[in-house]
């Protein structure tokens, strides 16, 4: 069995949990001259900022961030340094899922009803704790999870276990139960008289009243991000169809904002991403029914774009091509839960596959994840003063990106969890 290497000798103090709220990382303390320092010896070096890697790079860490990156040579290291050398690899930034769901797992091994009314909530976290393993091991330093999907707050607690040390798996924000208004989610279709009694996926709120006080709950409850369904499918004939309304959208997202918060939408009609847009989310999700016209909305207010082609059965190049040509930030988001956790690296796969270039795939998955997440100042790039969240992996995945399959590295925060 491979091994989960966490070895004191290369760890700087474990995480002193800091509340992931918006804008400042779930950081652990920050790097000082008494921590040991490594030094990872790859091939080369993606600092995500250029297009090309840099050959005979090298990266000296000390604590948990990166202290210098640059030509080996270049690089003075100390004598009591610990080199890992990484030969016939690509030395870039921790890779971010931009779209999760950690308390989900794969329908065909249990239909998402089954998960949300039959396994218990101690099931569902004890599987998460998995999940976050599988997709830390996997590059996936950091995550984004957009709903429990009726597990309640769990997300909190997963995310406050991990800045604490307890479990390992990426740095979370977290939205909670994600809203919907009355009626448009589900589980659905049970006897009339049981039918306001059958758990949700996701919290109903309707009206200023309601939302205004489910929006503030969900924020004292821990949330990072409020994730809104701006349609589903509730349709008369069971087709996607907006939910909330244009003046719904638009306090959801003013009280989020005042409080410093994003809002992510979920978006699969015109009509839904266009009263998203108006409304101010910071994030489209999805997004399988945009148009030009909305593309051009969502590049006027700066919303970034999250396809997550790699659920549902549609070829997405049309859209993609599309939302580029608009000039909208892509950025990355798997959906998994849907999708096996750890194999996340299937998304960026799906972007190439669907038109984008293998650096517009990566940098949806550095760079633009870590500006969506507010988390652009300190994670994203390979950068002196940045958290030492890196990975390497065997190839070079800007000329081909299967090359994120094979994860040689894991490093979070100077923490090493899977090595050579």
């Amino acid at each position: 069995m491979r091994k989960l290497i966490v070895l004191a000798s290369l760890i700087p103090s474990l995480v002193s949990a800091q509340r992931g709220g918006r804008g400042s990382a779930p950081l652990s303390p920050r790097s000082d001259s008494t921590a040991k320092p490594i030094l990872l010896v790859p091939d080369r070096v993606w600092t995500a900022t250029e297009d090309a890697p840099h050959d005979g790079w090298a990266v000296l860490v000390r604590g948990d961030r990166i202290e210098a990156a640059g030509p080996r040579s270049s690089i003075s290291t100390p004598s009591d340094a610990t080199t890992i050398a990484l030969p016939g690899t690509t030395l870039l930034p921790g890779l971010i899922e931009g779209h999760s769901h950690l308390l989900l797992h794969p329908y065909n091994e249990t239909p998402w009803n089954d998960q949300v009314l039959h396994e218990s909530l101690a099931l569902r976290v004890a599987r998460a704790v998995n999940h976050a393993r599988a997709a830390l091991m996997a590059g996936f330093t950091s995550t984004r999870d957009l709903g429990t999907e009726g597990a309640g707050y769990a997300d909190v607690g997963l995310r406050d276990a991990i800045n604490q040390g307890i479990i390992p798996g990426p740095r979370m924000q977290v939205v909670t139960r994600a809203i919907v208004v009355t009626g448009e989610y589900a589980p659905k279709g049970f006897a009339t008289e049981y039918a306001d009694e059958i758990p949700q996926g996701a919290e109903e709120a309707d009206g200023p009243d309601k939302i205004s006080h489910v929006v503030r709950d969900q924020i004292k409850h821990g949330a990072d991000w409020i994730k809104v369904y701006a349609d589903y499918r509730w349709g008369p004939n069971g087709e996607a169809m907006p939910g909330p309304t244009q003046d719904e959208f638009n306090l959801i997202v003013n009280i989020a904002k005042s409080s410093g918060r994003g809002v992510a939408a979920h978006a699969t009609t015109a009509e839904g991403m266009r009263r998203a847009a108006l409304a101010g989310v910071e994030t489209i999700e999805h997004g399988d029914g945009g148009t030009p016209e909305v593309f051009k909305l969502m590049a006027e207010h700066g919303i970034c774009y999250v396809p997550t082609v790699s659920v549902g059965n549609r070829n997405k190049t049309a859209i993609l091509q599309m939302a580029l040509a608009a000039g909208v930030t892509i950025c990355n988001g798997a959906d998994s839960g849907p999708l096996a956790h750890g194999q996340n690296a299937r998304e960026l796969e799906g972007l190439v596959a669907d038109g984008l270039t293998p650096l517009q795939a990566l940098r949806a998955a550095t760079v633009n994840d870590a500006k969506m997440l507010h988390w652009g100042d300190r994670l994203g790039v390979v950068k002196p003063g940045y958290l030492a969240d890196l990975i390497a992996v065997s190839g070079d995945p800007t000329k081909d990106i299967s090359a994120l399959w094979a994860v040689q590295l894991v490093m979070k925060g100077g923490a090493v969890y899977k090595q050579p």
